[in-house]
């Protein structure tokens, strides 16, 4: 896939108009090729693969979750709100440059992480600490 994103951005590139990252630009394409090949052979969603050897980044207790448990919960998430939460938390991309991957409004995208943030919450921890 990621082989046919360059093609795909070489064919088209005299149609980038600098208004973007040219990042962004090459994640909207690569996310336009994934869903297509997702569509044509049925795959499942890939799982996000987290490192277990790889400490936590945030070294408070209240904040480290079992990765096994987050990859559970990550799965478990519709394809919008899995999609969000990678391009969002783990490539770091602003909400105006998933917005343009997307093609989808910074409002929607705020609202499918909201969102996304929520069920991980209820998959993730009781009851009484997803309220918070």
């Amino acid at each position: 896939m990621a082989q046919d994103t360059f093609l795909t951005a070489q064919k088209v590139f005299h149609k980038f108009r600098g208004e973007s990252n040219l990042t962004t630009w090459l994640f909207g394409i690569a996310h336009n090729e994934c869903r297509r090949v997702s569509r044509k052979q049925r795959f499942e969603p890939i799982l996000l693969e987290i490192d277990p050897e790889r400490p936590a980044d945030n070294g408070s207790e209240s904040a480290i979750v079992d990765r096994h448990a987050l990859q559970q919960a990550l799965s478990k998430l519709s394809q919008e709100h899995r999609e969000i939460v990678i391009l969002h938390e783990i490539e770091g991309l602003t909400y105006e440059e998933a917005a343009e991957i997307l093609s989808v409004p910074v409002g929607t995208v705020k609202s499918r992480l909201h969102h996304a943030f929520l069920q991980l919450r209820r998959s993730l921890f009781a009851p009484e600490e997803a309220a918070r």
